[in-house]
């Protein structure tokens, strides 16, 4: 074990439970995990079953990263399933929805 590693500058870990939670839309849930000096952050998303942004979702100023850990998640446009990963160019959007619930990781690189 190297507990050396644990020491260094900007090195942080937080588990999902321990995170805080805040509802952005009636069934939808936001828990932030990191978030860089530059405005890039990481974020757990949970939707429950039936479920939907209630508007376009606009990547700005950078992309939108996301990783479909449980449940399927649906852009507007098709079904992701467990395991898939989505790169939302700058500029691009989607309506994100679930009819099962679902839960993501999303990167968003420059804020």
């Amino acid at each position: 074990m190297h507990p050396e590693i644990l020491r260094q500058d900007g090195y942080t870990s937080v588990h999902v439970d321990a995170a805080p939670v805040r509802e952005v839309f009636p069934g939808v849930r936001v828990r932030p995990l990191w978030t860089g000096s530059a405005g890039a952050s990481a974020n757990v998303l949970e939707m429950d079953p039936g479920t939907s942004w209630p508007r376009r979702d606009v990547h700005e100023p950078g992309p939108e990263e996301v990783y479909v850990i449980s449940g399927v998640f649906n852009d507007g446009a098709r079904d992701y399933p467990p395991g898939t990963f989505v790169h939302a160019p700058a500029g691009s959007w989607h309506i994100p929805a679930t009819t099962t619930g679902c839960t993501l990781f999303v990167f968003y690189p420059e804020g």
